[in-house]
């Protein structure tokens, strides 16, 4: 198969192949369209300043954006058995004695749920966290702030001034979007504070809890690089997506979570 030699006729294509598959390769586009890698690597460049896509090393991703909030019960309901499968993952990465932050958000509150049995310390702003503390081994600490019912969270001044004085040795974190080149973002520039402080204040390992949903999603604002994350923990719908290579990379370690026996 051939485009020949009309750079916006392989554009074409080339948008066309990562809307239906997520993800392209330079030498497989390369043969599909019988041009040279340079030339494969000239219009992902140019796709890339379009905003059309993200390139990676060995091909590019399709770019994706969110500029506003989703309502918390809708965000809740996406990819909800992933979410659990997820938190069980982030889960096993905390041992008892620990004390670890934990940013608001549906996937974060599914790794609050999966926490019950441990024995350390959960600082939060996940107002989920309470419905849960009940019958939970952890201690639980919210940090205080101006409560925002689109993400059942609590932000502002209040809550970064607790933070000043707390240092936690691991922190779970959910996103709104991760990218490889621009890093962790969500659309509300006061969670992007609280989450940025909250990983400025970790001492240890920072898990990142992504469903596939999130993955090459571009929002408003950076919450923090990919060289400040430690794990990145998704669904296998992520896997033809993300490179664990380029993560490695990064210094992220990529984890799947596992389905759960019958």
């Amino acid at each position: 198969m051939s485009s020949g030699h009309i750079p916006a006729d392989r554009q074409k294509l080339i948008t066309e192949q990562i809307r239906t598959q997520g993800i392209v390769r330079v030498n497989e586009l390369s043969e599909l369209l019988n041009v040279s890698v340079l030339t494969i690597r000239r219009d992902l460049d140019q796709l890339e300043k379009q905003g059309l896509l993200e390139r990676t090393h060995g091909g590019a991703v399709l770019r994706q954006s969110m500029s506003v909030e989703s309502l918390y019960s809708q965000k809740e309901q996406v990819n909800k058995t992933e979410k659990e499968l997820i938190a069980l993952t982030a889960a096993a990465l905390i041992d008892d004695g620990d004390m670890v932050i934990i940013n608001s958000g549906s996937t974060t509150r599914a790794v609050i749920e999966a926490l019950k049995s441990k024995k350390i310390t959960i600082i939060t702003n996940n107002i989920g966290a309470a419905q849960i503390a009940d019958e939970a081994a952890f201690d639980l600490i919210f940090i205080g702030g101006s409560y925002r019912p689109q993400s059942r969270s609590v932000t502002g001044d209040v809550g970064l001034q607790a933070l000043e004085r707390i240092y936690a040795n691991k922190a779970v974190i959910g996103v709104d979007g991760f990218s490889l080149t621009y890093g962790l973002t969500t659309p509300v520039m006061q969670e992007a504070e609280i989450t940025r402080k909250m990983i400025e204040k970790t001492v240890g390992s920072v898990i990142v809890v992504a469903d596939s949903s999130k993955i090459g999603v571009i929002s408003n604002f950076k919450t923090a690089d990919l060289k400040r994350i430690d794990y990145l923990i998704t669904d296998r719908g992520a896997g033809h997506i993300l490179s664990e290579e380029e993560l490695h990379q990064a210094g992220v370690k990529l984890l799947f979570s596992k389905e759960q026996k019958c």
